[in-house]
């Protein structure tokens, strides 16, 4: 459908126009909250279930040299759990194949070899063509989008479901600077 734009609908748009900025507007404001994804035991998850904590999502592979850093994701997400806080992460397989595996194979390495609690979801595209949805709103934030580098990138975000911080794979899960930009999150 399209609309004729006058004088008269610029100051008066139409109802149905009205309508449509506002559900457009409404999930700009919702942030992330406007997003579903596949947890890795196969259940869509509304991302709006998240809404009143503070993020940190990461694009995770079981077979990279940044790998080991699920120990330190699983330590931060124990830290500051009670406090609001979650850490989601989103195995990839767009960095040299460095996630081959089926979502059951990801979470039985995760969960034996690292002993990870936090929310996995099913593997997606942090990249490309089939960059899933997520990851083209994250990667296009005006401060702190840019594409994804590699394995264990972490987006932090607010409990309002707004970008407030991008972290580069060779950041370390207690670095000062991720555990300062955490704790003024929580505040």
């Amino acid at each position: 459908m399209t609309f004729k734009l006058t004088y008269s609908t610029m100051f008066n748009p139409p109802e149905e126009m009205h309508e449509r900025f506002e559900s457009a507007l409404a999930e700009v404001r919702a942030g992330l909250g406007a997003f579903h994804a596949m947890h890795i035991d196969g259940k869509d998850v509304p991302l709006s279930s998240y809404r009143g904590k503070v993020l940190l999502l990461v694009n995770v592979a079981s077979r990279c040299g940044y790998t080991p850093q699920y120990s330190g994701l699983e330590s931060l997400y124990e830290k500051y759990k009670g406090q609001g806080f979650m850490v989601l992460g989103f195995p990839a397989n767009n960095f040299l194949w460095q996630e081959p595996g089926s979502d059951e194979e990801i979470k039985t390495f995760c969960t034996t070899k690292y002993h990870v609690t936090f929310d996995m979801f099913s593997k997606i595209s942090v990249k490309g063509k089939d960059q899933h949805p997520l990851y083209a709103l994250l990667t296009s934030d005006p401060v702190y989008g840019g594409g994804v580098k590699w394995n264990f990138q972490k987006y932090l975000v607010d409990k309002q479901g707004k970008v407030i911080g991008r972290f580069l794979p060779d950041v370390e899960p207690d670095a000062k600077e991720l555990t300062d930009a955490i704790e003024a999150a929580l505040r």
